[in-house]
């Protein structure tokens, strides 16, 4: 399975830990720093979940060479 090999090499664009949990189809959460990722064409997009369960992307936080996956 490539996802799941995905997750295991999958470091967070934040924090950079491996700590990474799969909670959904190509949605993962790190539980390190608090964060929800995503994965499309390669890429992982960064979130924060809200108070209000809404998501605010935080891609512009981080250069997209760094949340290409390896």
């Amino acid at each position: 399975m490539a996802l799941e090999s995905e997750v295991l090499t999958m470091q967070c664009p934040n924090c950079r830990g491996k700590d990474i949990g799969k909670i959904g189809v190509n949605q993962y959460y790190c539980w390190n720093c608090f964060i929800e990722l995503s994965i499309a064409k390669n890429t992982i997009h960064t979130h924060q979940v809200e108070e209000d369960g809404t998501l605010s992307s935080l891609d512009d936080l981080f250069e997209e060479e760094a949340r290409k996956l390896s």
